[in-house]
């Protein structure tokens, strides 16, 4: 195996250009080892408050205005704290870099943000869990392309996004059609920029959100762009916040009142997609009606565990694999969690909903 991920490429290089802003890039300076040893010192063990003080406000991510939209249509009300902020932000690596420069406290990302964050030495933890069972993602040729299989990757340019749920997926299936990294060249890019460099032809392949396949094929199927499906899953989504948000027992409280909207909320979604399609995917997105409901016909049922057994043993083996790539360094991953929210999503949903 070569010694970078990408030919020519400085692994420590091809990590901080993921992350852009400058504070991430400080933040690496530390543990570019990958040692994070920092990361999980003073997280706090105190029992959650019962009922959130007054005052106490939190800022959430909430990309493309999401949970706003869900909350509102779902008719669940407002949480018993303010909002101060809600961030149109969803990458896993802006996410770290907004927790980094505290204009962030909540986030929903996949299971591989969590991983990148205590990489780089910065201390977070999950405190709610989502099972998907089912794709969320798919390979999209460039123009003009001839590749038709996974197994058609071999020598060719891959986007891929170390610090986010498309990385770990393409990692996942170039592992599966038994493709070792120097088969392959991998190209660093963020998500947002994947389209982009699909249409200019600077990669072969790109890992895109279900959302995303039917707007791309509108505008290129007709110039041999195509789509790769595999039965590879991002298994995790999850909440998650930095560890002195989550030390502040006001904060702290509030998070775990914020967990059952968030459910809930997916939950309607998941049960009302004619309404979600309308409201969010045409309206929002400007897609149309059948490539909305494309969209939502691939949709996962939402499940959310009592038990974070099976997403801790799905978190190590995402971070071994990036660890067998040399992207990170091995650690146990149970130090990400922090158990205290274990099963309030579960307790605020119906029993079909649960793991």
């Amino acid at each position: 195996m070569s010694s970078s991920p990408v030919p020519g490429v400085d692994r420590r290089f091809f990590l901080t250009s993921l992350l852009g802003a400058a504070a991430g890039v400080a933040g690496l300076s530390g543990c570019a080892d990958g040692s994070a040893a920092a990361a999980d010192e003073g997280a706090s063990t105190a029992p959650l408050a019962k009922n959130v003080p007054a005052g106490t406000s939190l800022k959430i991510a909430s990309y493309q205005n999401t949970q706003q939209l869900q909350f509102r249509l779902a008719k669940l009300g407002d949480p018993p704290f303010t909002v101060s902020n809600w961030l149109n932000i969803g990458a896993g690596p802006d996410v770290i870099n907004a927790f980094r420069a505290k204009s962030l406290d909540l986030a929903n990302n996949a299971g591989i943000p969590p991983i990148q964050a205590y990489y780089q030495g910065f201390d977070a933890k999950i405190v709610a869990i989502n099972i998907t069972r089912k794709p969320n993602y798919l390979f999209a040729t460039k123009p003009g392309s001839d590749i038709r299989s996974v197994d058609d990757f071999k020598r060719r340019r891959l986007a891929f996004s170390q610090g986010q749920a498309q990385g770990v997926v393409l990692l996942r299936a170039l592992k599966k059609a038994g493709l070792k990294y120097d088969d392959v060249e991998l190209v660093p890019l963020t998500s947002n920029q994947f389209l982009t460099a699909l249409q200019s032809g600077q990669v072969d392949i790109a890992p895109l959100a279900n959302s995303q396949a039917p707007a791309y094929l509108k505008q290129y199927e007709g110039k041999g762009a195509r789509i790769v499906t595999t039965d590879v899953v991002d298994l995790l989504s999850l909440l998650w916040a930095p560890v002195p948000v989550l030390n502040d027992s006001a904060k702290a409280a509030a998070i775990a009142a914020y967990i059952p909207y968030w459910a809930k909320g997916q939950v309607w979604t998941y049960e009302h997609p004619d309404v979600w399609n309308r409201e969010f995917y045409v309206k929002t997105q400007n897609l149309t009606l059948p490539q909305a409901e494309a969209i939502t016909e691939l949709a996962n049922k939402p499940l959310f565990p009592p038990s974070w057994d099976e997403a801790i043993t799905w978190e190590q083996e995402t971070a071994d694999l990036l660890a067998e790539g040399g992207f990170v360094k091995k650690f146990d991953v149970s130090e990400l969690f922090d158990h205290r929210f274990e099963g309030i999503a579960a307790k605020s949903v119906p029993a079909e909903y649960r793991k």
